[in-house]
Order: C-alpha cells, then sequence, then structure tokens
C-alpha cells in the first residue's frame, strides 16, 4: 500500500513541476515572440500565467509530503526489522 501511495505522489510531483515548467516556457516564448502585457489576458493565457506561482509552491509541498510518507516507511520497515 505505502508503495503505491509513494509512486502515485511521485508520478503528481513529476506532473505538477513539468506542467509548471512547461507554462513558464510558454510565457517565455509568448514574450519573446512580441505578444504585449493586454495579450496574456485572454484566451488560455491566464491560466499559462498562474500556473506557475500554484503549481511550484503545489510541487514542493508533495516533494515534502513524498520525503516525510518515505521516512516514515522506512522507520516501520527498520522497527519491523529489529523485532
Amino acid at each position: 500500500m505505502s508503495n503505491r501511495l509513494e509512486r502515485t505522489l511521485a508520478y503528481m510531483v513529476a506532473g505538477v513541476i513539468l506542467l509548471s515548467l512547461a507554462s513558464f516556457v510558454a510565457l517565455i516564448i509568448g514574450t519573446a515572440s512580441g505578444l504585449e502585457r493586454g495579450d496574456f489576458a485572454v484566451g488560455i493565457w491566464p491560466v499559462v500565467t498562474i500556473m506557475p506561482l500554484i503549481g511550484l509552491p503545489i510541487g514542493f509541498v508533495l516533494i515534502i509530503v513524498l520525503l516525510v510518507v518515505s521516512a516514515v516507511r522506512r522507520g516501520r520497515a527498520a522497527k519491523d526489522a529489529g523485532n
């Protein structure tokens, strides 16, 4: 069960961070291609603009959760092996 949780958390971390980085790259490309400030307020651009601001902190929190879950699992495994 714990391995499934860790695997799911790892995929969530990878997905959120990759999506945030892709949004960040899209913003850089959009700015370099000549889009003005007002152009980022229409269409899909507001979501792309907000994604790194929300996704990267969520990814960081998920990494910490993954580390805690992994440490708890290893602690329990070491306790069980000591008995």
